[in-house]
């Protein structure tokens, strides 16, 4: 019936016709995908947990118990993966933050030749599936004198390890496996850094008498503070909700939870125990936490300073 009454309007068409080809209209067509998907897939989710968090959730009945989910985050097996995912993170960040730019320097500089071989070669780890290369990370670290890091050791005198089970060996596994993944991802976000800085600053401190170190410091590290903030924001977020690296050694299990992490946590409460109320006030505990300690860094480097 609407579409009878405008074929009879044309200024009504006309007016709609403007309205659609106006410059007003068309940056909110182009934004509306990513709007419709921010909402759906981020914002409903968000609050839709923390509404939960504060609920108890059965099978057909769910009741609101205030902050019950919250008082009882504080328990002994919460702070254990709250220490082994913060110990994580620090060792994931030092890694994966000054060994790729390292790297980054050393396939940059005219030392290192075919160094476009070097890089697909480092960048190839983060382009396979952490289940296979978890199982074969547990194949090479296997507890019999017969794996390869055992006979490695062995060679060298030492006693065969039994890797999955000690704090100090499997948190050293997990390590790892993510800093075996990423470096080659962070290797290329430095590269792209370092190829935006001038090669003449480079050669003005090198008439002007500064050494290598002294252009490092002075002019390679200052200039690269950009995407070391986001490479340093990108894996302190990622290692908070680190939960592949863990279930691939241990699939939830592991003895005295030495590999048990935050994400972990909540999938063992929310999931295996049917209880999603308390799981998602860990959640918001977690995301909480990742946001403090992003503004902490943030401030560390001087990203949150207003500009005169």
């Amino acid at each position: 019936m609407e579409s009878v009454v405008d074929k009879k309007n044309p200024s009504k068409q006309k007016r709609w016709k403007r309205i659609v080809q106006s410059k007003k209209f068309a940056p909110y067509v182009f934004v509306s995908p990513f709007i419709l998907s921010f909402l759906l897939l981020f914002l409903y989710p968000l609050l839709n947990g923390v509404s939960m968090s504060f609920q108890s959730i059965l099978p057909g009945q769910n009741s609101y118990i205030g902050f019950t989910n919250y008082e009882r985050i504080l328990n002994p097996t919460f702070f254990r993966a709250l220490f082994n995912t913060s110990v994580y993170v620090l060792l994931t960040t030092v890694i994966l933050v000054a060994i790729p730019i390292f790297l980054a320097i050393l396939l940059k500089s005219s030392f290192i030749k075919l160094s476009s071989i070097f890089r697909a070669a480092l960048f190839i780890p983060a382009l396979t599936s952490v289940i296979v290369a978890g199982v074969v990370f547990r194949l090479m670290f296997g507890e019999s004198d017969t794996a390869i890091a055992n006979t490695i050791i062995g060679l060298l005198g030492f006693d065969p390890v039994q890797w999955r089970y000690g704090a100090v060996s499997g948190m050293f596994l997990m390590v790892l496996l993510a800093s075996w993944r990423w470096i080659g991802v962070n290797i290329i976000y430095f590269m792209a850094g370092l190829a935006n800085i001038p090669k003449e600053l480079y050669e003005v401190a090198e008439i002007d008498g500064a050494g290598i170190f002294q252009r490092f410091y002075h002019i390679t590290l200052p200039l690269l503070k950009p995407v070391t903030l986001y490479v340093t924001t990108l894996t302190i977020i990622n290692g908070f909700r680190m939960y592949e690296e863990s279930f691939v050694f241990w699939e939830n299990s592991s003895p005295g939870n030495i590999g048990l992490t935050i994400v972990g946590y909540i999938y063992q409460q929310g999931f295996q125990m049917n209880n999603l109320g308390f799981g998602s006030a860990v959640g918001v505990v977690l995301m909480s936490i990742i946001f403090m300690v992003s503004i902490v860094q943030l401030k560390f480097f001087g990203a949150l300073k207003k500009e005169d």
